[in-house]
C-alpha cells in the first residue's frame, strides 16, 4: 500500500516537487494541491494519511516567516486540521512549513487539542543569530528518548542542507526548555565536534540547545528547519564524489510514511 501524501502549496513555496520526490522514493503516493483547494471543499484533506508542508517563501514572508500561511491553518482549515492531527495521522513542516506550525500554535502544542490554538507559544523561530541568510549542509542527530514517529526509527544521523534566515528556535524561558526536553519533543539536534555543543557554523542559526527539530507531545507533527528532502540520494551530496555515502534524509521520510500506512 501507498498512502496518499497531501504536499501543500501556497504561493511562495518552491520546494513543494522536492518534497514529492522524497515521499515517493519512500513509497509514498504524493500529491501536490493548492490550499485554495482545501478552504474551498474541493478537496478534503480527509482523503489523505500524511500532510507535508514544504519549504519556500510562503506569501513572500512579508509578514514574516510562515506568519500568513500559519494564519490560514489556524483559521480556514482549523477544523479539518484539528481532526486530522489527533486521528493521529502524520505532519511534517520542513523549513517554511516548520514555521507555519510553529506560528500556528500546531508546534509545539499543549498536552491535549484543546490549548493547540492558545495564543502564547512555549517556542518560536525568528531571524538567525549571524543576522544573516544562511545556507550550508549539517548533520542532524537524533534525540533516542522522542518517540516522534518521523525519527524514532532513525539509526544514524542526517545529513543535509539548511537554507533560511529565520530559523533559530527561541524558548519562552527555562522551564518551557525543560518541558520541551522532559517530554521528548526535541527530535534533531545540530551536532558538532565541539563539546558542550554544536556551536557556529554546526549550529547555523544558534538554536538554543542545538534545536533543528521540534514535535508536539503526541509525536505525529514534526517541524525541522533543514532540507532532507535535498539528500535522498548519495549523489546529491556534494562530497559524494570524494566517497561521502550515506547519512540520506531518505530515512526520515520513510519512517513517516511507514506510520502514515499504519495509523
Amino acid at each position: 500500500m501507498r498512502p496518499p501524501v497531501l504536499v501543500l502549496h501556497v504561493p511562495g513555496t518552491n520546494r513543494d516537487h522536492d518534497a514529492a520526490e522524497a515521499i515517493a522514493l519512500a513509497g509514498g503516493d504524493p500529491e501536490i494541491l493548492q490550499l485554495e483547494q482545501l478552504i474551498s471543499g474541493q478537496r478534503l484533506l480527509d482523503e489523505f494519511r500524511m500532510l507535508l508542508l514544504p519549504g519556500g517563501f510562503s506569501y513572500g514572508d512579508d509578514l514574516g516567516a510562515g506568519r500568513v500561511w500559519s494564519i490560514a491553518l489556524r483559521h480556514q482549515l482549523k477544523e479539518q486540521i484539528t481532526d486530522f492531527v489527533a486521528s493521529g495521522r502524520p505532519v511534517l513542516g520542513i523549513c517554511n512549513g516548520f514555521q507555519a506550525l510553529i506560528k500556528s500554535g500546531l508546534i509545539p502544542s499543549g498536552p491535549d487539542l484543546k490549548t493547540v490554538w492558545a495564543n502564547e507559544r512555549p517556542a518560536t523561530l525568528t531571524h538567525n543569530a549571524s543576522g544573516r541568510f544562511e545556507c550550508r549542509w549539517v548533520t542532524l542527530e537524533p534525540n533516542p528518548e522522542s518517540s516522534c514517529v518521523f525519527t524514532r526509527t532513525l539509526t544514524e544521523p542526517i545529513v543535509c542542507p539548511v537554507a533560511h534566515g529565520e530559523g533559530r528556535v527561541a524558548v519562552r524561558d527555562g522551564a518551557s526548555l525543560d518541558a520541551l526536553e522532559a517530554g521528548g519533543q526535541v527530535t534533531l539536534r545540530y551536532a558538532g565536534q565541539a563539546t558542550g555543543g554544536a556551536g557556529y557554523p554546526s549550529n547555523p542559526n544558534g538554536s538554543v540547545a542545538d534545536i533543528a527539530a521540534l514535535c508536539n507531545p503526541a509525536g505525529n507533527v514534526m517541524g525541522m528547519m533543514p532540507h532532507p528532502e535535498d539528500h535522498i540520494r548519495a549523489t546529491q551530496h556534494p562530497e559524494y564524489h570524494r566517497g561521502v555515502a550515506g547519512n540520506l534524509g531518505l530515512a526520515l521520510f520513510e519512517s513517516g510514511v511507514r506510520y502514515a500506512a499504519q495509523v
